[in-house]
């Protein structure tokens, strides 16, 4: 409904699609910022964390699955820098939080999703001992 409420606002600069998008990223994000809190943490903790998955031990329903139980806070930061290509500064923006607190968020986000791959993957490998 967003989107064709907007409509007029729609210059043709850019792709319409990367319109559309844009709206609906702002609205999903005005509905989470009146909902979600995130924790403010001090903002020289910042532990990264990578994940290596073995693709043919890890379905993608699997991931898809663990991304969304994450915490909320969590899955909003991991969702909006991995999988939309947001910077921790524009996050921070959209998110009305630090770029820290953004940063801590998705490392937090990606350590608990290693956790949980690299259980499921020794889950996997004894039962295939």
């Amino acid at each position: 409904m967003k989107i064709f409420e907007k409509i007029s606002q729609y210059k043709e600069i850019g792709s319409f699609e990367g319109w559309m998008t844009r709206i609906v990223i702002n609205t999903a994000l005005g509905k989470i910022s009146k909902q979600t809190v995130f924790l403010t943490i001090n903002e020289d903790f910042v532990e990264d964390t990578y994940v290596e998955v073995d693709e043919e031990a890890i379905s993608t329903d699997f991931l898809i699955k663990i991304i969304q139980e994450l915490p909320q806070r969590y899955r909003h930061v991991f969702n909006l820098y991995v999988m939309d290509g947001y910077t921790h500064k524009e996050i921070a923006e959209l998110l009305k939080i630090t770029e820290g607190t953004s940063k801590s968020n998705l490392a937090r986000a990606r350590k608990k999703l290693r956790e949980r791959i690299e259980n499921h993957q020794s889950k996997n490998s004894v039962h295939s001992l």
